[in-house]
Protein backbone atom coordinates (compact mmCIF):
# COMPACT_ATOMS: atom_id res chain seq x y z
CA UNK A 1 0.00 0.00 0.00
CA UNK A 2 1.59 3.91 -0.44
CA UNK A 3 2.70 5.66 2.12
CA UNK A 4 1.91 9.03 3.69
CA UNK A 5 4.61 11.86 3.87
CA UNK A 6 4.51 10.16 7.83
CA UNK A 7 4.82 6.99 7.31
CA UNK A 8 7.41 6.95 4.51
CA UNK A 9 10.73 5.97 6.53
CA UNK A 10 13.80 8.58 6.06
CA UNK A 11 17.37 7.62 4.96
CA UNK A 12 18.39 4.81 7.20
CA UNK A 13 18.22 1.22 7.04
CA UNK A 14 14.28 0.92 6.93
CA UNK A 15 14.37 3.57 3.95
CA UNK A 16 17.28 1.95 2.02
CA UNK A 17 15.90 -1.35 2.39
CA UNK A 18 11.94 -0.37 0.68
CA UNK A 19 14.43 1.31 -2.17
CA UNK A 20 16.19 -2.27 -2.47
CA UNK A 21 13.11 -4.08 -2.69
CA UNK A 22 11.95 -1.67 -5.38
CA UNK A 23 14.47 -2.30 -7.15
CA UNK A 24 14.26 -5.55 -7.18
CA UNK A 25 10.77 -5.54 -8.12
CA UNK A 26 11.85 -3.71 -11.41
CA UNK A 27 14.99 -5.54 -11.51
CA UNK A 28 17.26 -2.53 -11.70
CA UNK A 29 19.78 -1.65 -9.36
CA UNK A 30 20.46 1.95 -8.71
CA UNK A 31 24.19 3.96 -8.72
CA UNK A 32 22.27 6.85 -7.28
CA UNK A 33 18.92 5.91 -5.24
CA UNK A 34 18.13 9.75 -4.79
CA UNK A 35 16.77 9.25 -8.61
CA UNK A 36 14.59 6.03 -7.32
CA UNK A 37 13.39 8.15 -4.28
CA UNK A 38 12.66 11.41 -7.17
CA UNK A 39 10.78 8.87 -9.18
CA UNK A 40 8.62 7.47 -6.45
CA UNK A 41 7.52 10.92 -4.69
CA UNK A 42 4.65 12.04 -5.93
CA UNK A 43 3.43 15.94 -6.15
CA UNK A 44 1.63 15.31 -2.90
CA UNK A 45 4.55 14.06 -0.79
CA UNK A 46 7.33 16.44 -1.71
CA UNK A 47 7.85 19.41 -0.23
CA UNK A 48 7.57 21.11 -3.23
CA UNK A 49 6.76 20.25 -6.60
CA UNK A 50 10.47 20.28 -8.11
CA UNK A 51 11.01 17.37 -6.20
CA UNK A 52 8.42 15.19 -7.04
CA UNK A 53 8.36 12.73 -10.43
CA UNK A 54 6.63 14.93 -12.53
CA UNK A 55 9.82 16.23 -14.28
CA UNK A 56 11.16 12.73 -14.71
CA UNK A 57 7.68 11.65 -15.51
CA UNK A 58 8.10 14.25 -18.88
CA UNK A 59 11.09 12.59 -19.59
CA UNK A 60 10.27 8.75 -18.88
CA UNK A 61 7.58 9.54 -21.20
CA UNK A 62 9.52 10.49 -24.40
CA UNK A 63 12.05 7.67 -23.73
CA UNK A 64 9.05 5.05 -23.48
CA UNK A 65 8.12 6.03 -26.96
CA UNK A 66 11.23 6.33 -28.25
CA UNK A 67 12.37 2.49 -27.43
CA UNK A 68 8.75 1.39 -28.46
CA UNK A 69 8.45 2.53 -31.89
CA UNK A 70 12.11 1.22 -32.71
CA UNK A 71 10.58 -1.67 -31.40
CA UNK A 72 7.62 -1.29 -33.91
CA UNK A 73 9.76 -0.16 -36.43
CA UNK A 74 12.24 -3.19 -36.79
CA UNK A 75 9.23 -6.35 -35.62
CA UNK A 76 7.03 -5.20 -38.11
CA UNK A 77 8.71 -3.89 -41.45
CA UNK A 78 4.96 -5.02 -43.32
CA UNK A 79 3.07 -2.40 -41.41
CA UNK A 80 2.46 1.17 -42.60
CA UNK A 81 2.44 4.16 -40.45
CA UNK A 82 -1.26 4.69 -39.62
CA UNK A 83 -0.89 1.06 -38.45
CA UNK A 84 2.54 1.34 -36.33
CA UNK A 85 0.87 4.08 -34.79
CA UNK A 86 -2.43 2.72 -33.84
CA UNK A 87 -0.53 -0.46 -32.04
CA UNK A 88 2.04 2.58 -30.81
CA UNK A 89 -0.88 4.30 -29.07
CA UNK A 90 -2.09 1.50 -27.38
CA UNK A 91 1.27 0.16 -25.64
CA UNK A 92 2.60 3.84 -24.79
CA UNK A 93 -0.70 4.69 -23.01
CA UNK A 94 -1.43 5.45 -19.98
CA UNK A 95 -3.81 2.38 -19.31
CA UNK A 96 -0.70 0.17 -20.82
CA UNK A 97 1.68 1.98 -18.32
CA UNK A 98 -0.82 1.68 -15.44
CA UNK A 99 -1.07 -1.99 -15.84
CA UNK A 100 1.91 -2.76 -15.75
CA UNK A 101 3.27 -0.58 -12.96
CA UNK A 102 0.16 -2.25 -10.90
CA UNK A 103 1.21 -5.41 -12.05
CA UNK A 104 4.89 -4.71 -10.47
CA UNK A 105 3.41 -3.38 -7.33
CA UNK A 106 4.50 0.01 -7.51
CA UNK A 107 2.29 1.02 -5.04
CA UNK A 108 4.13 -0.49 -2.34
CA UNK A 109 6.92 1.88 -2.44
CA UNK A 110 4.56 5.55 -3.70
CA UNK A 111 5.16 8.40 -1.34
CA UNK A 112 2.15 10.42 -1.16
CA UNK A 113 0.97 13.27 0.92
CA UNK A 114 -1.50 12.53 3.33
CA UNK A 115 -5.32 11.63 2.29
CA UNK A 116 -3.88 10.34 -1.24
CA UNK A 117 -3.14 6.70 -0.38
CA UNK A 118 -6.91 5.16 -0.28
CA UNK A 119 -7.80 1.22 0.83
CA UNK A 120 -9.17 0.52 -2.61
CA UNK A 121 -6.28 1.14 -4.98
CA UNK A 122 -4.80 4.32 -6.27
CA UNK A 123 -5.92 6.06 -9.45
CA UNK A 124 -4.62 4.17 -12.34
CA UNK A 125 -3.11 8.01 -13.55
CA UNK A 126 -0.74 7.80 -10.45
CA UNK A 127 0.66 4.42 -11.47
CA UNK A 128 1.25 5.57 -14.85
CA UNK A 129 3.33 7.96 -13.34
CA UNK A 130 5.35 6.41 -11.33
CA UNK A 131 6.00 4.01 -14.15
CA UNK A 132 7.18 6.82 -16.83
CA UNK A 133 8.91 8.43 -13.54
CA UNK A 134 10.92 5.31 -13.43
CA UNK A 135 11.87 4.92 -17.02
CA UNK A 136 13.35 8.14 -16.55
CA UNK A 137 15.57 7.49 -13.60
CA UNK A 138 17.07 4.07 -14.96
CA UNK A 139 17.71 6.82 -18.19
CA UNK A 140 19.49 9.42 -15.88
CA UNK A 141 21.31 6.17 -13.78
CA UNK A 142 22.09 3.97 -16.52
CA UNK A 143 22.03 5.51 -19.61
CA UNK A 144 19.44 4.60 -22.76
CA UNK A 145 20.41 0.58 -22.59
CA UNK A 146 19.14 0.48 -19.09
CA UNK A 147 16.39 2.12 -20.05
CA UNK A 148 15.43 0.10 -23.12
CA UNK A 149 16.26 -3.38 -20.62
CA UNK A 150 13.61 -1.87 -18.24
CA UNK A 151 10.88 -1.11 -21.10
CA UNK A 152 11.69 -4.36 -23.21
CA UNK A 153 11.21 -6.78 -20.05
CA UNK A 154 7.82 -4.89 -18.89
CA UNK A 155 5.69 -2.87 -21.63
CA UNK A 156 7.37 -4.97 -25.05
CA UNK A 157 5.27 -7.98 -23.91
CA UNK A 158 2.37 -5.85 -24.65
CA UNK A 159 2.70 -5.20 -28.27
CA UNK A 160 1.34 -8.57 -28.90
CA UNK A 161 -1.50 -8.13 -26.53
CA UNK A 162 -2.36 -4.65 -28.88
CA UNK A 163 -1.53 -6.41 -32.22
CA UNK A 164 -4.17 -9.23 -30.89
CA UNK A 165 -6.70 -6.75 -30.31
CA UNK A 166 -6.31 -4.81 -33.49
CA UNK A 167 -6.51 -8.14 -35.31
CA UNK A 168 -8.51 -10.10 -32.80
CA UNK A 169 -10.75 -12.96 -34.78
CA UNK A 170 -9.05 -12.00 -38.24
CA UNK A 171 -6.88 -14.93 -38.39
CA UNK A 172 -5.72 -13.97 -41.99
CA UNK A 173 -4.30 -11.01 -41.03
CA UNK A 174 -2.16 -12.58 -37.84
CA UNK A 175 -1.13 -15.21 -39.89
CA UNK A 176 0.59 -13.10 -42.60
CA UNK A 177 2.28 -10.69 -40.01
CA UNK A 178 3.40 -13.80 -38.00
CA UNK A 179 4.72 -15.11 -41.79
CA UNK A 180 6.02 -12.65 -42.89
CA UNK A 181 8.10 -11.87 -39.65
CA UNK A 182 9.32 -15.38 -39.15
CA UNK A 183 9.54 -16.63 -42.97
CA UNK A 184 9.66 -13.42 -44.86
CA UNK A 185 7.02 -14.41 -46.97
CA UNK A 186 3.28 -14.28 -47.45
CA UNK A 187 0.62 -17.17 -47.08
CA UNK A 188 -1.46 -17.92 -49.62
CA UNK A 189 -4.48 -20.24 -49.65
CA UNK A 190 -5.15 -22.92 -52.06
CA UNK A 191 -9.00 -24.26 -52.37
CA UNK A 192 -8.73 -27.94 -52.34
CA UNK A 193 -12.52 -29.29 -52.21
CA UNK A 194 -16.03 -27.86 -52.69
CA UNK A 195 -19.23 -29.16 -52.33
CA UNK A 196 -22.98 -28.83 -51.92
CA UNK A 197 -25.47 -27.43 -54.45
CA UNK A 198 -24.52 -24.08 -56.34
CA UNK A 199 -27.33 -21.67 -54.06
CA UNK A 200 -25.26 -23.46 -50.80
CA UNK A 201 -21.67 -24.93 -51.46
CA UNK A 202 -18.90 -25.29 -49.10
CA UNK A 203 -15.33 -24.81 -49.68
CA UNK A 204 -12.44 -26.83 -48.30
CA UNK A 205 -8.85 -24.38 -48.07
CA UNK A 206 -5.57 -24.63 -46.70
CA UNK A 207 -3.18 -21.68 -45.90
CA UNK A 208 0.52 -22.81 -47.70
CA UNK A 209 3.63 -20.92 -46.57
CA UNK A 210 6.70 -21.46 -48.22
CA UNK A 211 6.77 -25.28 -48.71
CA UNK A 212 4.60 -25.93 -45.89
CA UNK A 213 0.85 -26.84 -45.87
CA UNK A 214 -1.25 -26.83 -43.19
CA UNK A 215 -4.72 -28.56 -42.11
CA UNK A 216 -7.26 -27.82 -44.45
CA UNK A 217 -10.83 -26.26 -43.04
CA UNK A 218 -14.39 -25.86 -44.56
CA UNK A 219 -16.40 -23.00 -44.60
CA UNK A 220 -19.49 -21.63 -46.25
CA UNK A 221 -17.64 -19.61 -48.25
CA UNK A 222 -14.70 -18.86 -49.24
CA UNK A 223 -13.87 -15.99 -46.99
CA UNK A 224 -14.74 -18.32 -43.77
CA UNK A 225 -12.59 -21.11 -44.93
CA UNK A 226 -9.72 -18.96 -45.21
CA UNK A 227 -10.20 -17.36 -42.36
CA UNK A 228 -10.30 -21.12 -40.83
CA UNK A 229 -7.50 -22.34 -42.59
CA UNK A 230 -5.32 -19.38 -41.14
CA UNK A 231 -6.84 -20.29 -37.97
CA UNK A 232 -5.46 -23.36 -38.20
CA UNK A 233 -2.10 -22.53 -39.50
CA UNK A 234 -1.92 -20.68 -36.19
CA UNK A 235 -2.68 -22.96 -34.21
CA UNK A 236 -0.08 -25.74 -35.82
CA UNK A 237 2.43 -23.05 -34.99
CA UNK A 238 1.79 -23.06 -31.48
CA UNK A 239 1.52 -26.60 -31.10
CA UNK A 240 -2.37 -26.76 -30.34
CA UNK A 241 -4.64 -28.73 -31.88
CA UNK A 242 -6.51 -27.34 -34.86
CA UNK A 243 -9.71 -26.22 -34.22
CA UNK A 244 -11.13 -27.06 -37.83
CA UNK A 245 -10.69 -30.44 -38.09
CA UNK A 246 -10.04 -31.03 -42.20
CA UNK A 247 -13.05 -33.36 -43.17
Amino acid sequence: MATNETAWPEWGAEGDDLLRACEQRIGYVFNDRTLLRSALTHASGAQHRLASNERLEFLGDSILGAVVCEALFHRFPEYLEGELTKIKSVVVSRQTCAKVSGALGMEDFLLLGKGMAVADGLPPSLLADVFESLIAAVYLDGGYEASRTLIERHILPEIDIAVGGENAGNYKSLLQHLAQREFGTTPIYQMLDEKGPDHSKCFQMCAVIGRNRYPAAWGKNKKEAEQRAAHNALSEMRGEESPFPPE
